[in-house]
């Protein structure tokens, strides 16, 4: 079996696997929940495998997909590095989004409790809270990391502006952002900042959410829970 390469992340010194294993489409998203026992098996080939960066959100669930990263991860913690991310949440049937710093700990709190963890390797900001300033939410972060709670701080589509100066408060490790052969406009700003700045770049869906792979056979395939059933019919008729 071939070896995954090992790459640094960002410029603090954090190694993870080239090729990475985002866990979102596990508890939904992609069609309903998969079988616990099946994604575990999965999580732990994939481990075997080489790949040791595995990306969840407490917003994947919500809260179920960090609940069984922490079963799968039971005596392999080690072996891998996790990331999750706050700041993204449904409440009452619609998406919120918060960066104030009660609720930056509040959230990493319950991330550590349902991981069964005693430090996230990688906390992402998920969405921007534009009602706070990114300088107060890093600010927060940056208390976590000094406090052991966490050891990298990244952000999840953040504009190259928003990049900058949550660095100036903090290194950031990484950035991670949707980035593909029909997604391409992280190309003319975000890309190069974080290069300038030697921030890590995480790609998201660089299959463009499979479409690459299975074409017309994933479409037809897709139930009616699976979000990019929308996503595919307002592209056609747009």
């Amino acid at each position: 079996m071939a070896a995954v390469k090992r790459i640094k992340l960002g410029s603090q010194g954090f190694e993870v696997s080239a090729q990475g294993l985002g866990c979102m489409g596990m508890s939904g998203c992609y069609g309903p929940p998969k079988s616990e026992s099946d994604m575990i098996a999965l999580i732990h080939h994939a481990v075997d495998s080489g790949i040791t960066f595995l990306d969840t959100s407490d917003i994947y669930g919500p809260h179920t997909n960090e609940i069984l990263l922490g079963k799968a991860l039971k005596g392999i913690r080690d072996r891998v590095q996790l990331a999750t991310k706050f700041g993204a949440y449904f409440e009452g049937g619609k998406g919120n989004i918060r960066g104030d710093p009660a609720y930056v700990r509040t959230a990493c709190e319950g991330s550590l409790k349902r991981l069964d963890i005693d430090c996230i390797d990688l906390y992402y900001q998920h969405r921007i809270d534009t009602q706070v300033p990114i300088e107060v939410t890093t600010g927060e972060l940056k208390k976590l990391v000094e406090e052991g709670k966490i050891k990298y701080i990244g952000l999840s589509e953040a504009s190259a502006s928003t990049i900058r100066r949550a660095h100036a408060v903090h290194p950031i490790t990484a950035v991670q952002l949707e980035w593909s052969l029909w997604s391409r406009d992280v190309e003319e700003d975000i890309i190069p900042t974080c290069r300038e700045l030697g921030i890590g770049i995480v790609a998201y869906s660089p299959l463009g959410r499979g479409f690459f792979s299975l074409g017309s056979k994933l479409v037809e395939n897709l139930s009616n829970d699976d979000f990019r059933k929308e996503e595919w019919i307002a592209t056609e008729t747009g």
